[in-house]
């Protein structure tokens, strides 16, 4: 009886090895195709933190997939200029690319709110608004309309408040200033009497320095050392409450992802989740190094906003906001969701993050090397 059974065991197992085999025969197995795509990036080629991220990405997707994806990184300009990496994913032109939405505010204004919000929400808040909190469902659904996806892919943690070419000590010391600041914080500067000019950040070292623009914000002491905007402007003001993150994002063309089986699309979204945090990561363990190196071997003269110029830029900025979340239905959308969650993080925040910091620094601005 056990033989019997056995052997209809193995004439079964037998049957179903060879239909399996027949059919993978029939039909070539979709998992080995491969995939050639190509990611364009507003940032310089290979640029430290930002730029960084999507090389990495780019190799975590080409092992994880033994080669079945494999994607070339292009820098701002390589293949299209840095402003227009939406349009090149949306038409086709590259399978992917790497940015941040606030450039596209043309286009979908409400864009904005996943980038960068004035005194809005940090990196730790935005990830969780975008993860558990509807986020990216939300920027998905905004994106939907030009045949785009889109992944939270990095985050730069509070940024500087920007480059100067001469003391702030009062609001009206803005007044006539041509900067490069670019989102809602571009829109606030404007309205206290900045002057703003938008450009992407290869050119914004000459254009500091031929006195193109007065003063200019790019993203904090690691990439503006890079850049060598030390050079150009001795003055360098905190906190960056314009950018209080901004989340970089990767966006991809639908029909391209559509077309990729499910554990290629389960390997780029992971891979997109690594680079989300590591490049956090990088400017967290960097930034700092690279801010002594300004003061201490450049002597760069790092200042804190006055705080008329913090009030008034908050002023500004609700008014800002307030007016960006009655653009249209969508828009409001986005806004009531992501007030909401800012309302509530803030007040678990006041008791813990807040409240931590404060207790590890009871006198309050401690900056050392920072302050002369």
């Amino acid at each position: 009886m056990q033989l019997k059974s056995l052997a209809a065991a193995i004439a079964m197992t037998s049957a179903a090895t060879g239909l399996g085999l027949a059919t993978a025969l029939d039909n070539p197995a979709h998992a080995q195709e491969t995939y050639e795509w190509k990611m364009v990036t507003s940032w310089p080629k290979n640029f430290p933190g930002v730029g960084q991220g999507p090389e990495r990405l780019a190799e975590l997707v080409e092992k994880m997939s033994d080669g079945r994806l494999t994607i070339e990184v292009y820098g701002a300009g390589q293949l299209v200029p840095g402003f227009e990496v939406f349009d090149a994913v949306a038409e086709g032109t590259a399978e992917m690319g790497h940015s941040a939405s606030y450039y596209w505010k043309g286009k979908a204004p409400a864009a904005q709110f996943f980038a960068a919000v004035p005194f809005g929400m940090n990196a730790q808040e935005m990830n969780a608004w975008l993860q558990y909190g509807g986020g990216i469902e939300l920027w998905n659904e905004l994106y939907d309309q030009f045949g785009v996806e889109v992944m939270t892919a990095g985050a730069s943690g509070v940024q500087m408040g920007g480059w100067f070419n001469k003391e702030i000590n009062s609001v009206k010391d803005l007044e006539g200033l041509k900067m490069r600041m670019p989102g809602l914080g571009g829109e606030v500067m404007s309205r206290m009497g900045t002057a703003i000019v938008n450009m992407p950040g290869g050119e914004i070292f000459t254009s500091l320095q031929s006195g193109a623009i007065d003063a200019t914000e790019w993203i904090g002491p690691y990439n503006d050392l890079a850049f060598g905007l030390h050079q150009a402007a001795d003055y360098y003001y905190y906190p960056g409450w314009h950018e209080p993150t901004v989340m970089f994002e990767a966006i991809v063309n639908e029909d391209a992802y559509n077309e990729l089986p499910a554990d290629l699309q389960a390997i780029l979204q992971t891979a997109v989740h690594d680079v989300n945090l590591s490049v956090l990561n990088e400017y967290t363990a960097r930034n700092n190094d690279a801010l002594q190196t300004l003061v201490e071997e450049h002597g760069v003269e790092l200042r804190r906003f006055p705080d008329d110029v913090l009030a008034e830029a908050k002023k500004h900025s609700q008014a800002v906001v307030q007016e960006l979340a009655e653009t249209n239905e969508m828009a409001k959308k986005i806004y009531d969701s992501y007030s909401a969650f800012q309302d509530k993080v803030e007040n678990y925040h006041a008791i813990s993050e807040q409240a931590y910091y404060n207790a590890r620094n009871p006198d309050g601005d401690t900056t050392t090397t920072q302050q002369q």
